[in-house]
């Protein structure tokens, strides 16, 4: 069982005889992205976990396991590859490249991202994504995104439309 106590989450139950070191629980995070496997990537998060970016803000580890299923569900051309950079005993920094077609306008994306884990009971506690909103905005809307990178009510709108729909996907989607 997990050496610091077992966790069920969704259709997975965390089994193992040992600890998988910190580098291997964002490996498997991250090569379950890249299978689509939103279930076993909600299943690295612990229970409190906090996910942040410049796109979806801060989130509860509920939404935050919401807005991969979402991703993933929705991401029907995504195509992911990543690096691990660093692990230590309680953290790994990563970075990886999400390309896609947006939904919204067809248009390609392809962001650069980098990711800094803190991890906690052999889960992913903290994950922080870092990247430029203004030219992953550019990239999704074209010049349109570069007023909504730089007006801030906007800004503010973008963003609360981003909230929006993952409320609205949790509601027609429960875990």
């Amino acid at each position: 069982i997990h050496e610091k106590g077992s966790y069920a989450f969704g259709k997975y139950f965390r089994v193992e005889k040992e600890a998988m070191t910190n580098q291997e629980l964002i490996e498997k995070f991250y090569s379950s992205f890249q299978k689509r496997d939103a279930e076993m990537m909600v299943a690295c998060y612990h229970p409190e976990a906090v996910f942040k970016d410049p796109v979806f803000g801060e989130l509860s580890a509920e939404d935050t396991k919401a807005m991969w299923r979402m991703l993933v569900q929705r991401g029907k051309d995504l195509s992911i590859q990543f690096t691990i950079q660093h692990a230590t005993e309680d953290s790994v920094s990563a970075s990886w490249l999400a390309t896609y077609n947006f939904s919204l306008t067809g248009r390609k994306i392809s962001n650069s991202i980098q990711a800094n884990f803190i991890v906690k009971d052999n889960f992913i506690y903290k994950h922080t994504d870092t990247f430029s909103l203004t030219k992953w905005l550019f990239m999704a809307f074209g010049l349109k995104g570069l007023l909504i990178a730089y007006i801030p009510p906007l800004k503010n709108k973008f963003k609360a439309g981003i909230k929006k729909a993952l409320i609205q996907y949790k509601k027609s989607n429960p875990s």
